[in-house]
């Protein structure tokens, strides 16, 4: 029979291997999870270029349409933003009390190009003194005809604000749909080359063409989203400035009825 005191002292010396035993443990388990989460991550260039011919081509299309609608959006808000200024500019300058034959003559320098409000202006002042010149012509008729002519560049103008928004939006309304068919294509392939190779149906056979064909879908969102936004601003934008634009153009009819008056 073992006495008591050596049980205590054999007891007391296997203690402090305990807490050794389990830092090894936690340190162990610390490293593995580490290694894990570094060979964990998704390498989309390799998921790329493994990926089938029908997503590879469907991926590019998708990122020739997210090319496009970037350099759309680029250059209508900056259009945007130079029509903003130019038509706060005018403005400030058309009701600062200034003469219409003063603004007429700079809107009609050679070395300018007029655009949104001012060239609605000049088109309506070219026309009503067009129509004056002609005595025997009634007063309505050339009210009636600088109202055609600003109806008619306020047509023009608006045309091109709102020029290549369709574009954009058919962009942003199909992207997800062809990323769609970027995933059908994938699983096809997928399930395909699984019956011909005989592998059993386990995750580790789906699981690279599950992901190629999920990684079209992204691409179809990346791309859709942007200029599914921007479509929206930007129609915002252009109903603003054509608002902008009737106003003037009913404004400026009422300043030229005034003066047909005076003229009579």
């Amino acid at each position: 029979m073992t006495p008591l005191p050596m049980l205590l002292q054999a007891t007391v010396e296997a203690l402090p291997e305990e807490p050794a035993a389990a830092a090894d443990t936690a340190a162990q388990t610390a490293e593995a999870a580490a290694t894990a989460a570094a060979h964990g991550g998704i390498n989309y260039l390799d998921l790329m270029i493994a990926a089938s011919w029908p997503v590879k081509i469907i991926v590019l299309l998708l990122l020739i349409g997210s090319v496009v609608s970037w350099v759309i959006i680029f250059r209508k808000a900056r259009i945007y933003n130079a029509a903003d200024r130019h038509t706060d500019e005018f403005e400030d300058r058309f009701w600062s009390g200034a003469e219409l034959s003063k603004l007429y003559a700079g809107a009609t320098d050679r070395n300018r190009v007029v655009s949104g409000l001012e060239a609605i202006f000049e088109a309506g002042f070219r026309e009503f003194n067009r129509l004056r010149d002609r005595r025997r012509l009634d007063p309505r008729a050339q009210l009636e005809g600088a109202q055609r002519a600003m109806r008619a560049t306020y047509v023009r103008e608006v045309g091109m604000l709102e020029r290549n928004l369709e574009l954009l939006a058919n962009i942003g309304s199909t992207a997800p749909y062809v990323g769609l068919v970027g995933t059908v294509f994938g699983i096809m392939v997928t399930m395909h080359d699984m019956v011909n190779s005989g592998e059993q149906a386990g995750i580790a056979a789906v699981a690279p063409g599950i992901s190629e064909a999920l990684f079209a879908t992204a691409i179809g969102l990346f791309v859709a989203i942007p200029a599914v936004w921007a479509y929206n601003r930007f129609s915002t934008r252009v109903e603003r400035l054509a608002g902008r634009y009737e106003s003037f153009s009913e404004e400026f009819s009422s300043i030229l009825q005034r003066q047909v008056h005076v003229d009579e």
